[in-house]
């Protein structure tokens, strides 16, 4: 079963905090890559973050080095993307996505992803 549900997006103001987390079935979960995308209406999607659950290696965008972190928890079944230091531009609809490793790739994960959840809003006020 195909399953990816987001949740814990939220308003919050510049500075604040919020964590996202990603359900994921058995079979996303399970040795593949978890990536968290953002994206604001009229604009391009971002690649957030990634992790690929076999080893834990990561990947940040730039715009969120130091910000972000995601992690997982095996038992749960759950990507979380914890988001500190929030900025009016981290606003956007968020989303989880699975895909297959790419393990020759730095960070393990692909470039397009299979899988997708609906989303959570999460909008930083200044």
């Amino acid at each position: 079963q195909v399953q990816l549900a987001e949740s814990g997006g939220g308003s919050v103001q510049a500075g604040g905090s919020l964590r996202l987390s990603c359900v994921a079935s058995l079979l996303m979960y399970s040795n593949n890559c978890l990536g968290w995308f953002r994206q604001v209406p009229g604009k391009e999607r971002e690649e957030v973050a990634t992790i690929y659950t076999g080893s834990g290696r990561t990947y940040y965008a730039d715009s969120v080095k130091g910000r972000f972190t995601v992690s997982q928890d095996d038992n749960k079944k759950t990507v979380y993307l914890q988001m500190n230091s929030l900025k009016p531009e981290d606003t956007a609809m968020y989303y989880c996505a699975a895909g297959e490793p790419e393990l020759l790739y730095a960070d393990g994960c692909p470039d397009e992803y299979d899988y997708w959840g609906q989303g959570t809003q999460v909008t930083v006020s200044s």
